[in-house]
């Protein structure tokens, strides 16, 4: 399997753990046991005192530990500058970064803020494409962008508002930017994941209402896990989707394909 994949050694930056939960985690676990080289990124000293102290209890090597604030150009840039001087290639990036003001995630969806509206939209979707442009002169063997996005991007959920329109525009931003890297051999896909109990699903109010309803209507009869959701995105980082771009994959137990 590892000379199909073919991870072994290969540069891979994370971005986007806040704990155990979150889907970053569970992607960064799938990688390690592929092989690959993990570098991971992070925005305050909080989580990177949480990413060491998971770095230690699970055993895995970090290549290299950047801070990186991704409302901030200046961040961006620099983080790569820095991982790219160092590792010289960067094979791949996960973008695991979503936020929304937990106001905007109340009420109805025509309340929400200005303010709200575009700091959902630059965490959540301008991240990737500064992301991208930052990591483009450092993948000179070619490479793969995912991004992590969900069901409320393309369907109404309730209580996910803006950040359904956030994840929109990411899987939007997702087909451009693979139409504008494909010519680098670079591929940009997205996972919508299912439901699961991360930091960031907590903010949304029906979150356990969703939960109980994949259980009992998916094609699977179950909710996923962040080690399904670490695999299916290692399969697309690695050699096996080397001819798959500019697509939103799903593992949610089929619960997308329901009227």
């Amino acid at each position: 399997m590892e000379d199909l994949l073919q991870m072994k050694n290969k540069n891979m930056v994370v971005m986007g753990v806040a704990n155990k939960r979150s889907l970053a985690w569970g992607v960064a676990q799938s990688l390690h046991q592929a092989g690959a080289n993990l570098i991971f990124t992070y925005r305050k000293d909080r989580s990177l005192k949480k990413l060491e102290q998971l770095l230690d209890e699970f055993q895995i090597e970090a290549k290299q530990v950047i801070q990186c604030d991704v409302n901030d150009d200046e961040s961006i840039s620099q983080a790569f500058k820095e991982i790219g001087e160092k590792q010289e290639v960067i094979h791949g990036v996960v973008h695991s970064i979503a936020f929304a003001h937990a106001g905007d995630l109340k009420g109805d969806f025509i309340d929400t803020s200005r303010s709200g509206f575009s700091f959902a939209q630059d965490t959540s979707a301008y991240s990737l494409v500064a992301v991208a442009k930052a990591a483009q002169p450092y993948m000179t063997e070619g490479g793969s962008l995912t991004a992590m996005s969900y069901l409320g991007a393309e369907r109404v959920v309730e209580g996910y508002n803006v950040m359904g329109v956030a994840k929109a525009s990411l899987e939007a931003s997702v087909r451009y930017l693979a139409a504008d890297l494909g010519k680098d051999n670079i591929r940009v896909n997205a996972i919508s994941a299912g439901a699961i109990r991360t930091l960031a699903a907590k903010g949304v109010p029906s979150f356990n209402e969703i939960l109980r309803k994949i259980e009992e209507t998916s094609p699977l009869r179950r909710n996923v896990t962040k080690e399904e959701v670490g695999d299916m995105t290692l399969a697309m980082m690695s050699h096996l989707s080397r001819g798959v771009t500019g697509e939103i994959v799903y593992v949610d137990s089929g619960y997308n394909i329901l009227g």
